[in-house]
């Protein structure tokens, strides 16, 4: 219960106050505790940002753990392998109804990942994991060559990425709907069955 709280309250302030702006001691006030009891379930600001990613990002997004990637989404998996329009587009529309939960996330790590040698490429090797399970379900499948699998994932998650994290903020004059059609044309054309 403790460290679930540390958690929600670390992701509450770096969200609001920024990464290197916030302390351990911050963290540890916002839950009504102290920096021992902080040390207790994370050795470090960056160790709780590590489980932020690995944990909360993963939990928002049905992850689960896999011996092979880290982290696979078997949901992921199951559209690609399928490769029909209607899977990937079921599949892109309930990860868009997620992206309010992951856009901070995401956002804090790369963040985290720039003031701190340790987590350089953290959200990378976790998009890396993403497009492992791209790269399964095309497999899984047997489209394309084995040597276009990979490349053709990380097309995917770029654009899916690209667009998550500028969403809110962009004017790019298109509906939520539109913008999913668009997005399952592409991801459609990159990895769907012909």
């Amino acid at each position: 219960m403790t460290r679930r709280m540390i958690l929600d309250a670390g992701l509450e302030l770096f969200s609001t106050k920024g990464y290197l702006a916030t302390t351990v001691e911050d963290i540890a006030g916002a839950v009504g505790t102290t920096r021992v009891t902080f040390y207790a379930h994370f050795p470090s600001k960056s160790e709780l940002m590590k489980a932020l990613i690995a944990e909360r990002l993963n939990e928002v997004l049905l992850r689960s753990r896999s011996p092979e990637h880290g982290s696979t989404a078997l949901d992921l998996v199951e559209a690609v392998k399928d490769g029909g329009r209607d899977a990937i587009a079921a599949w892109l529309a309930r990860t868009s109804e997620r992206w309010p939960a992951i856009h901070p996330i995401i956002r804090i790590g790369r963040d985290a990942a720039a003031a701190e040698p340790e987590l350089r490429n953290l959200v990378e090797r976790w998009l890396e994991e993403a497009i492992s399970d791209i790269e399964d379900g095309l497999a899984a499948a047997g489209r394309f060559e084995p040597y276009q699998r990979h490349f053709r994932g990380v097309l995917a998650m770029a654009q899916l990425d690209y667009v998550a994290q500028n969403w809110a903020g962009a004017d790019w004059k298109l509906s939520r709907e539109q913008m999913l059609d668009e997005l399952t044309d592409s991801w459609f054309a990159l990895l769907g069955a012909r």
